[in-house]
């Protein structure tokens, strides 16, 4: 093993600190998961909740796995890391289903002493509604994309940790403010008409075709504190660059176009759209506690 990956892996130490609270929403998400499985109405299926548990370990691999060893080494890693946050993760956990199960796994207190009342407090209903309007989710997606992209913002995160945590923490955000419309998890309600996120799918490819456009054929190293980092997989800096940008465009470009054809079929086979939905009958009788509003209309 070359030395330079060795002084990285060497300098990597297992996180408890970041790796416990993955763990307990996991135990709490199955927990709930459980429950649900229990009453007499299966309303989540089990594929949901490997697809929660499995995004969970995506954002673990991301800030917390020994890729972070790396991650001032090649911009290739820490392209990795925001593909893991911005499009890779957030749709798993919303496939997940996670509001029913996290609810159940709860203790009862907690959900009807905090949860119920912030749910049912307008301000905060209308804080969602505002905050999980596609065109609000498409824009800030893509202003954390290209801000943080943009090579002021992207040195000061290399140079300190603490913009690096706020750096990751916006991407996770906004990768599930931008999928939030796609998915649809309950409690949500669709927005716009299936066609029209197919349009969402497509117009939030061209920002990171030309960021990654850019990368991979621009001639000069953007990133400038890659020149003096070690090159542990014999990459230099600039195709090490190009590398990053590709992956980015190959994610993005193949996760977007599945989405996009999810849709389409949905929209060539009208009987398909209803599948699958949490309505408000199957809620109430998978035994939601009752300090939580019913409405779907809730976020």
């Amino acid at each position: 093993m070359p030395s330079g990956i060795q002084v990285a892996l060497y300098s990597w130490r297992f996180p408890w600190g970041l790796t416990l609270p993955f763990a307990i929403a996991a135990w709490v998400y199955l927990r709930g998961w459980f429950h649900l499985r229990a009453t007499p109405l299966n309303v989540i299926a089990p594929w949901r909740a490997g697809s929660f548990s499995l995004g969970l370990f995506l954002i673990w691999i991301a800030v917390a796995s020994p890729i972070t060893a790396f991650d001032e080494q090649l911009l290739t890693v820490h392209m990795v890391q925001h593909l893991l946050l911005m499009t890779l993760a957030p749709p798993l956990i919303w496939l997940g289903a996670p509001v029913m199960p996290l609810l159940h796994g709860l203790p009862r207190k907690i959900v009807h002493s905090i949860i119920g009342p912030v749910f049912r407090w307008q301000p905060a209903q209308r804080l969602g509604r505002e905050l999980t309007q596609p065109a609000f989710c498409w824009l800030a997606a893509v202003a954390a994309l290209l801000g943080w992209h943009f090579p002021p913002a992207f040195m000061l995160g290399l140079q300190s940790e603490a913009w690096h945590v706020v750096e990751h923490a916006s991407f996770l955000a906004t990768g599930l403010l931008f999928w939030w419309p796609v998915i649809q998890p309950w409690p949500s309600v669709a927005r716009w008409p299936d066609l029209s996120i197919v349009l969402y799918l497509f117009l939030a490819t061209l920002p990171c075709d030309i960021l990654s456009g850019f990368l991979v054929f621009c001639d000069r190293v953007v990133y400038t504190a890659y020149f003096s980092a070690s090159r542990p997989f014999g990459l230099s800096a600039l195709e090490d660059q190009q590398c990053a940008g590709a992956l980015m465009w190959t994610c993005v470009t193949v996760v977007y176009l599945v989405a996009a054809a999810i849709f389409t079929v949905r929209l060539l086979s009208p009987q398909l759209s209803g599948e699958d939905q949490f309505l408000p009958s199957q809620i109430r009788a998978s035994g939601l506690p009752q300090a939580v509003p019913q409405s779907p209309e809730i976020i």
